[in-house]
């Protein structure tokens, strides 16, 4: 069955890549990003090419995931020519790359709001259609950094995607009952299909920076990359995450998994948040709420 489906931060990587791969599985996709007249107009108009060629039904909207005003606009824009949303797709996020200290507090604050505070202010707009409607799907776009091995230099990204993971769990608890589905997806390390180290950003206090690079952490930056593209299989593609999307919107109501992993490098995440979300789901069955696991069946 086809459904609306939002889709934040869909203007490069994962969320164009499920965007399009949403489309073409035949649902209307509402693929949102900042500054469609400008910046990104290019890619709205890419979009409106592909969805004339494709013959599907893919269509850009603005929505800057850091301003509740233009996120209140764009979910009333979709209910306005739907009237209705299904499918609310948390992926808007941004890295950040060097030395944890050479990050100004202001860095970890700006990093945090785009990618935590942004899905507060998208759940606010769109989670009171999803509780009316009494059904509905979440997916949040998480990391395997939340669980599995990490390197160094990552720290503000990895801190603010551990972050969201917590939240998309309780989450999960909290609409339950309202016959809202919640799954999140976990990507590992993509070095193909992506922009996230093209375009990550750089430690505010270079001077700082610097004497890293200029002590015992001299070009670690680039050992790190380097190693860590040397462990991802060039079969791994970003396009990966996007048939796991897919496939979880697709799936038939109350079917969906409630964590779904591609982590084509293997490093530990899998093992780690299925005995999180295991000893989770205990202390749930323990308390006598264990009837938040799954949403309700709502006739």
């Amino acid at each position: 069955m086809s459904k609306i489906v939002l889709i934040t931060g869909a203007s490069s990587g994962f969320g164009r890549l499920s965007a399009e791969a949403l489309a073409r599985a035949g649902h209307t996709v509402y693929a949102s990003m900042r500054d469609t007249l400008g910046r990104n107009a290019p890619v709205a108009e890419q979009m409106a090419a592909f969805s004339k060629q494709e013959g599907v039904d893919l269509r850009s909207i603005e929505l800057d995931v850091q301003a509740q005003e233009s996120v209140d606009a764009a979910v009333a824009k979709i209910i306005a020519e739907t009237g209705r949303l299904d499918v609310l797709i948390h992926n808007a996020g941004h890295m950040v790359f060097g030395p944890a200290e050479a990050f100004t507090p202001e860095q970890y604050a700006q990093l945090y709001d785009v990618n935590v505070l942004s899905t507060q202010r998208v759940n606010r707009a769109v989670l009171p259609h999803l509780r009316k409607q009494r059904q509905g799907l979440v997916v949040w776009v998480s990391s395997s950094s939340a669980a599995g091995g990490t390197p160094p230099y990552l720290a503000p990204y990895f801190g603010a995607k551990a972050a969201m993971d917590a939240i998309a769990v309780l989450y999960a608890r909290e609409l339950s009952r309202w016959g809202i589905e919640t799954s999140i997806i976990v990507p590992g390390a993509f070095t193909r299909g992506t922009n996230h180290f093209a375009h990550a950003g750089v430690p505010a206090d270079g001077a700082r920076a610097a004497e890293y690079d200029a002590g015992p952490y001299a070009g670690f930056g680039k050992q790190v990359q380097e190693a860590f593209a040397a462990i991802v299989p060039p079969d791994a593609d970003a396009d990966l995450v996007a048939r796991a999307i897919v496939e979880v919107v697709g799936a038939p109501s109350g079917k969906r998994p409630f964590r779904v992993h591609i982590d084509p490098t293997e490093d530990g995440a899998s093992v780690g948040f299925a005995v999180l979300d295991r000893l989770r789901a205990e202390m749930l069955h323990r308390v006598g709420l264990s009837d938040l696991l799954k949403p309700r069946v709502l006739k």
